[in-house]
């Protein structure tokens, strides 16, 4: 982990910026649209178009690395954020922070598509799964660190705006200076829908639903919060606690469903994190309940996502399983689009109880249709060999799906060939 962290460290850092600069933009589009005195609707439809954005860079940034390159990706999207952050508190208005959530969106993931593509060409076949870890906790620690810097400010100033777009206009310093060689970027295939689908039904619907639950917690957070009075720095904190509960979930659930029925799990963790959600549906004004659930959802939610690329990936040949976690995030960015609309009716019909109705009706739903698929596809439907688990955060990109895939499929081959050649010791 040293050795990859020492021969990293500057992409590391430029990503730690980076997510320093989009969890600001996100808490504070909430807490400042607030104070702009909009409604509930429209800050559901500017938080919906960062998803919308997303999904389109999701497919174009691939194409404009190949056809102009890394650096002059780099330069343009980064110019472009810092532009867009700093427009918000000069045109603070619900059309413009819309458009503005697009671009921002359609920037950051063409930025993280570079970022990793770049990672993953620095790194080893050896290294390349603790690389993978470490732009885990990086990505984590960023979003948190921003929670923080929130407190420090004045929301209905200029400062707080200002300071993500300095952090994002450094990123890009150590990235572009450190790193020698420009990858190449490899086409991904994307698999037809349907062939998606029919793969795994499972791993389909939760996707779709687990959009809504990501919109949620990423953009709808903080208008919660503010519409049960919290304080600034309590929504920070309850921001916070979703992605620390997040991180250090992950491994847990990771390893113990390499050991059982992955439905199981699903099912399991799906229903843990709504009738969490639930419970705090009955008290949506009482802060203590709302960072319990807060953490429970998003301990849950997180490794829900990887758990279900998972489980389609044990039914796909392994050439196939990076198309498959493209449409995967496809099916999921259209629900993270629809989710925040769908969650401001529910915030203005039913108050801040309906942020929690909202997440429970979701992670429920997954654990539900997780039984009914049990009652369709037996045990023995169930491939032999598995694929392991891949920890997966929730702004993945086609690039970390494929890399991702390919750490923990070269690992489980390994870990093969290892009990083929001595079954004792396999078996210790």
């Amino acid at each position: 982990m040293i050795q990859v962290l020492g021969s990293s460290w500057a992409l590391f850092l430029g990503m730690f910026m980076l997510m320093i600069g989009n969890g600001l933009q996100g808490t504070l589009l909430g807490l400042r649209g607030e104070l702009e005195g909009f409604s509930t609707l429209e800050l559901s439809v500017v938080m919906s178009g960062y998803f919308v954005g997303f999904l389109f860079a999701s497919k174009m940034a691939p194409e404009m690395i190949r056809r102009v390159g890394h650096v002059r990706v780099f330069a343009a999207l980064g110019s472009t954020i810092s532009a867009v952050l700093i427009m918000y508190p000069v045109l603070a208005d619900p059309i413009s922070w819309t458009l503005g959530r697009v671009v921002i969106g359609f920037c950051f993931c063409g930025v993280y598509v570079t970022a990793e593509s770049w990672l993953n060409d620095a790194s080893s076949n050896e290294t390349r799964g603790q690389a993978l870890s470490l732009y885990m906790i990086v990505q984590m620690a960023g979003i948190v660190t921003a929670q923080f810097i929130i407190t420090r400010g004045d929301v209905s100033g200029f400062v707080l705006f200002i300071v993500p777009s300095v952090l994002v206009s450094m990123a890009f310093a150590p990235i572009l200076l450190s790193i020698k060689p420009t990858p190449a970027f490899g086409r991904i295939k994307p698999m037809n829908i349907k062939q998606l689908i029919g793969a795994s039904p499972l791993a389909a619907v939760g996707m779709f639903l687990l959009g809504g639950v990501f919109s949620a917690q990423f953009g709808m957070s903080a208008v919660y919060g503010a519409r049960a009075g919290f304080s600034v720095g309590q929504i920070s904190l309850f921001v916070s606690a979703i992605y620390l509960a997040a991180l250090v979930a992950q491994y847990p659930i990771g390893w113990i469903s390499d050991r059982l029925d992955r439905r199981i799990l699903i099912i399991a963790v799906a229903l843990v994190g709504g009738f969490g959600s639930m419970v705090a549906g009955f008290f949506p004004a009482s802060y203590t309940l709302a960072v319990v659930s807060g953490a429970l959802v998003g301990g849950t939610s997180n490794p829900l996502y990887a758990l279900l690329i998972a489980y389609t990936n044990d039914y796909l040949e392994k050439e196939d399983m990076a198309a498959a976690s493209g449409g995967l995030l496809f099916i999921n960015g259209v629900g993270a689009i629809m989710g925040p609309i769908t969650l401001g009716y529910m915030l203005d019909g039913m108050g801040p109880r309906g942020y929690w109705v909202f997440l429970s009706v979701l992670m429920i739903g997954v654990g539900l249709y997780g039984i009914y698929r049990m009652t369709r596809r037996s045990r023995a439907d169930m491939p032999l060999d598995t694929t392991s688990y891949a920890n997966l955060p929730m702004t993945t990109t086609p690039v970390a799906a494929q890399w991702a895939q390919e750490v923990y499929s070269d690992a489980a081959d390994s870990d093969a060939a290892t009990a083929a050649k001595d079954p004792a010791t396999a078996a210790e």
